[in-house]
């Protein structure tokens, strides 16, 4: 507590930290008005609205408060009902960034309360910085302390322009954030979540997000291509440096500023006062360690001290009795609207700049700059101030990365390579000559050395691997030649693993992959007889039995009906039949009923009218079974092989499979499949298969190895998408 007393007139302001004695005797008005000082500590809700009553009742000119909304609102109707003066300075909680406060409205439209601190101009800096920087899409990371509700402008103008913003709230335990992320989601939905978090806001405190970052890092959630927005008005260089040593990627910082003086020798001096040197010689270093919220309280003191100064000097000083917040007769002291006229009509130039109220009830005065972090030629991090944002002029600067000074002309850069069609192969040769390479990867790389203007000398590494970590620690294939200096680059098909990056950098990706099965097509076998495929050979030997079965039952019927008709008909008058009556005529007219040709007699008795109907249902069942397994047969014989996942591999037993020894791949099955927590068994069963004998029994040394033995044999090979998709 701070309070000026003068024949019981006093200013008090109720603070959360003091500020050294010595900071406050220069002021004019102490020579007249005694000054002493008390610490409330940490108040709340309930007991900041007593202690002011206490206050009154001891007769206060001007209330001078530094708390969280909740406590300011109700002081502030406090002080509106009593009619006393309320400089208001806004606390951040926990070090989070500040929103805006929620006043009530004032009873008769007097409010007696003024925003020291100037109000949140968060949303607007990072609007301009959305803009400035062309994002479509980020995460917002928020503290739990932080009022989500101060985001509505912003989210409400990005939604506007089509931009999509993702939220997310981090709790005080920032590891078990990452450790709920890492349980509930899968391999797909992580790298989708990595992805999104390469353009973030971080609305934290300064430790926070140090935290967040290191956890983001440690488990590879963070990529060297994010770019990271940190927001928050307090934050000292000391943390600014923390923040962006920890992070992987470009890093970028918004705090508050105010205005330094150049004049050594007017620096500690504002109008008709002297400031400590305490508070204004930056070699000192105590200003860099008070928060934004000292530095208000201290000038809010300053502004009554002048505006008390000027009463004093006009002889309209008002005196007041004391004031009883519990009595309902107590009257509101008359003097307040004058002397809150006085205080709005004055103004400062204090330790933040200028401070004044007009007729808005604010200090308006706000000046953020804009910290931006880059790699300088000796590949280490650095901070510079990008640009400043005020609200009269909005953004002065450009938050564009700007272009690395190119140290590497004439530079001879030493390049490992590994053989993989179709990014590094070997090209025609001319004898006596070094050794050429052609493809992809190499493609890019003589795109880099002109560009760069440095030129290269090409190799192949030795043990023909991409690189794995052994159980000593040491690292073989190309990543250990890195890690050996043995060459300063290498170009390959090679695939960032978190194990990679931990001990090389590697570029921007410019292929994703996945785990694909490479195997050999099915050769195409052609067969004569494919045609009798839809029925089995039994099924094929009854339907030749019954023909000629059916034609002797047909002729038998047939030689009875010529002999009854030859009784009963009168001589020379012809029988009625089928066909001329002999047993070849029969089975050929029953061969035409199963081809569905018809027959050439015709049929007049019930016997062979029941018999022919019979066998023509049988001849419709027949055929029509033929025709659809057929269609079948015919389709099933065209489709792709049997194995179209890694659980039909896991199932069969006909096919051999494995991968490349100590690749990316390998690594990968065998993280699955030796991880208790992977819910899926089949990893298990791939790795077992892969990893027998140490690999050396399904596995291959090289991907051009693993394709001799899959056009050879029944094997398929576990390769990634990008080298299995090349034509061979």
């Amino acid at each position: 507590l701070i309070y000026i007393e003068r024949s019981r007139h006093h200013l008090a302001s109720e603070q959360l930290c003091s500020l050294p004695a010595p900071c406050y005797s220069s002021l004019p008005v102490f020579d007249s008005v005694p000054f002493s000082s008390t610490n409330y500590g940490q108040m709340n809700l309930l007991c900041a609205p007593p202690a002011a009553c206490e206050l009154m009742n001891q007769g206060i000119l001007a209330l001078v408060t530094s708390t969280g909304c909740a406590s300011a609102s109700a002081l502030q109707s406090l002080t509106d009902a009593m009619h006393i003066p309320h400089l208001y300075i806004q606390r951040n909680s926990e070090g989070s960034p500040r929103t805006a406060c929620r006043f009530n409205p004032s009873p008769g439209g007097q409010r007696y309360t003024l925003a020291a601190r100037p109000p949140v101009r968060l949303n607007d800096v990072m609007l301009t910085l959305v803009d400035e920087l062309r994002w479509q899409k980020f995460i917002v990371f928020y503290d739990i302390e932080y009022d989500i509700r101060g985001l509505q402008g912003f989210l409400d103008q990005t939604s506007r322009q089509g931009v999509d913003v993702a939220l997310q709230r981090v709790d005080r335990n920032i590891s078990k954030v990452f450790t709920n992320l890492f349980t509930t989601m899968r391999t797909e939905e992580l790298n989708r979540y990595r992805d999104t978090l390469r353009r973030a806001i971080l609305l934290l405190s300064p430790h926070g997000a140090h935290t967040f970052i290191q956890q983001a890092v440690e488990t590879n959630l963070a990529s060297k291509d994010s770019h990271w927005v940190f927001v928050n008005e307090e934050i000292s260089d000391t943390e600014i440096l923390e923040l962006t040593h920890s992070a992987l990627g470009r890093m970028t910082v918004i705090r508050q500023i105010f205005p330094l003086w150049k004049d050594s020798s007017t620096r500690c001096m504002r109008q008709n006062h002297r400031i400590s040197s305490l508070l204004c010689d930056p070699q000192e270093g105590y200003l860099q360690n008070l928060e934004v919220s000292n530095l208000y309280l201290y000038d809010s003191v300053l502004m009554l001290a002048n505006a008390f100064y000027r009463k004093l000097e006009d002889r309209k000083w008002h005196s007041m009795a004391s004031l009883n917040c519990i009595r309902k007769s107590t009257k509101p002291w008359n003097g307040g609207w004058s002397m809150l006229e006085t205080i709005q009509k004055g103004n400062i130039t204090g330790l933040t700049g200028t401070m004044d109220f007009k007729d808005s009830g604010s200090n308006s005065h706000v000046q953020f700059e804009i910290l931006g972090s880059s790699f300088s030629e000796t590949f280490g991090k650095d901070i510079k101030r990008l640009a400043t944002w005020d609200s009269v002029h909005g953004l002065n600067g450009s938050l564009k990365e700007s272009r690395i000074e190119n140290g590497m002309q004439g530079v001879t850069v030493k390049v490992v390579t590994l053989l993989e069609d179709p990014f590094v192969m070997v090209a025609e040769n001319i004898l006596g000559q070094p050794k050429r390479y052609k493809g992809f990867s190499i493609d890019v790389l003589d795109a880099l050395a002109k560009i760069l203007g440095f030129k290269y000398e090409i190799y192949q590494v030795a043990d023909s691997k991409y690189g794995s970590q052994l159980p000593n620690g040491s690292w073989n294939g190309m990543i250990g030649d890195l890690i050996n200096k043995r060459a300063d680059l290498a170009v390959s098909a090679i695939t960032i693993t978190p194990e990679r990056e931990n001990v090389v950098d590697f570029s921007k990706r410019y292929l994703d992959y996945s785990v694909g099965i490479l195997l050999r097509k099915p050769e195409e076998k052609i067969n004569i007889f494919s045609l009798f495929a839809p029925f089995d050979l039994a099924v094929w030997a009854c339907i030749a039995a019954a023909i000629p079965v059916v034609g002797v039952l047909i002729f038998l019927l047939n030689r009875l009906q010529a002999l009854r008709s030859s009784s009963q008909n009168a001589p020379g008058q012809p029988s009625n039949g089928v066909g001329s009556g002999s047993l070849h005529s029969a089975i050929w007219i029953v061969y035409g009923a199963f081809v569905q040709q018809g027959g050439d007699g015709v049929v007049s008795s019930v016997a062979l009218r029941i018999v022919m109907g019979s066998w023509w249902l049988f001849t419709l069942i027949v055929c029509s079974s033929y025709t659809a397994n057929l269609a079948a047969y015919l389709t099933v014989s065209r489709m792709d092989h049997a194995i179209r996942s890694f659980q039909d591999l896991a199932r069969q037993i006909d096919v051999d499979y494995g991968t490349v020894r100590d690749s990316a791949v390998y690594d990968y099955f065998r993280n699955k499949g030796t991880n208790p927590l992977e819910q899926d068994s089949t990893y298990a069963e791939l790795w077992r298969t892969i990893s027998k004998n140490n690999g050396m029994d399904y596995s291959v040394s090289s991907p051009s190895e693993g394709i001799r033995k899959i056009k050879a044999n029944s094997f398929c090979s576990l390769f990634q998408v990008t080298a299995a998709n090349k034509p061979k």
